[in-house]
C-alpha cells in the first residue's frame, strides 16, 4: 500500500500539481462517461422506488476500487507484465513485431469486461425489442423482477475494468508519490458524476431512442475494450466524438419533434403471433 503518499502534502506548493488536479478531474469525468452510460441502463432496471438508491451505491461502488487501486499502485503497474504469450500471434503495440503476443492481467480483466459489455448490450436491446412486455399481466420479468443485489453485483464487475482505466490514466498525469491528488481528484470528479446521473437516468428512461442509443454505446465501448485487450489501441478521442455527435443528433430530433403529439415507442412490448 502506498501510505507515504497520503501524508505528504508538499504538492500543494507546487503549481504543476495543481495544473494536475483540473487536468485528471476532467479527464476522470469524461472517461466517467461509460460508467453513467452503465449505471444509467442497469438502474433502470429496478423498481422505481428503488433506483435512486441505486444509482448512490452505484456510485460509491465505482469510486472505492478507484481509492483503493491508487493505494496499491505498486500492484497496478506489476498487473502491466504479460502472463503468458499466445506464440505466432503479432503484436500490434508493436507495431506487429515481435514472437507473440503477450497478455497481462489487466489486458485480462479489460478482455472479460468488454465481452461482458457487448452481451450485456446485446442481451438489453434483446430485451427491449423482443422480450416480454414487463408491464403484460401475468409475466415475471422487467423490472419489478431485477433484484438490486444482481445489479449492483454487475455494476461492481463493471466499474473494477473502468477503474484500472481510469487509474492508469491517473498514473500517467500525477507522478506516483502523489497519490492525494489523485485521490482527490477521483473523489470531486465522482461527486460531479453522482449529481448528473439522476437527471441523465430519468432522461433516458423518458426517451425510447436515446436508450436505445446507451446500449449502442456499451456496444462501442465493450468493442473498444475487447480492442485494447489484445493491443489494438483506439484513440479515445474517436469514439468520444462518435457518442457526442450521436447525442448531439438525437438532441436535434428531439427538439424537431418537440411541438408534435408523437407517442413514444414502447419499448420491451410482447408482440402477439402471428397466424
Amino acid at each position: 500500500m502506498n501510505m507515504s503518499g497520503l501524508v505528504n502534502f508538499s504538492w500543494m506548493s507546487q503549481p504543476s500539481a495543481w495544473i494536475g488536479l483540473v487536468t485528471l478531474v476532467s479527464l476522470e469525468i469524461v472517461l466517467g462517461i461509460d460508467n453513467i452510460v452503465f449505471l444509467t441502463i442497469l438502474s433502470g432496471k429496478l423498481p422505481k422506488e428503488e433506483q435512486p438508491r441505486g444509482q448512490k451505491l452505484g456510485m460509491t461502488l465505482a469510486v472505492i476500487p478507484r481509492l483503493v487501486l491508487l493505494l496499491a499502485i505498486p500492484l497496478v503497474l506489476a498487473m502491466k507484465d504479460p502472463l503468458f504469450t499466445i506464440p505466432f500471434v503479432s503484436d500490434p503495440g508493436h507495431g506487429g513485431h515481435g514472437k507473440g503476443l503477450g497478455l497481462s492481467l489487466q489486458d485480462l480483466v479489460v478482455l472479460v469486461g468488454g465481452i461482458f459489455l457487448i452481451y450485456k448490450a446485446t442481451h438489453e436491446i434483446h430485451g427491449k425489442l423482443e422480450g416480454e412486455d414487463e408491464h403484460a399481466p401475468g409475466t415475471s420479468t422487467g423490472k419489478a423482477g431485477a433484484k438490486f443485489s444482481a445489479v449492483m453485483v454487475q455494476i461492481m464487475v463493471i466499474n473494477l475494468v473502468f477503474s484500472l482505466d481510469s487509474i492508469v490514466t491517473a498514473i500517467g498525469i500525477i507522478p506516483p508519490e502523489q497519490v492525494m491528488v489523485m485521490m482527490i481528484a477521483v473523489i470531486i470528479s465522482t461527486i460531479i458524476m453522482a449529481a448528473t446521473v439522476r437527471p441523465v437516468a430519468g432522461f433516458v428512461e423518458r426517451h425510447p431512442t436515446v436508450k436505445m442509443l446507451a446500449l449502442s454505446f456499451l456496444m462501442l465501448i465493450g468493442t473498444t475494450l475487447v480492442a485494447e485487450g489484445f493491443h489494438f489501441h483506439i484513440p479515445k478521442g474517436y469514439v468520444y466524438f462518435a457518442m457526442a455527435f450521436s447525442v448531439f443528433v438525437e438532441v436535434l430530433n428531439l427538439k424537431a419533434s418537440g411541438g408534435k403529439k408523437v407517442t413514444p415507442v414502447h419499448l420491451h412490448e410482447q408482440y402477439p403471433d402471428v397466424e
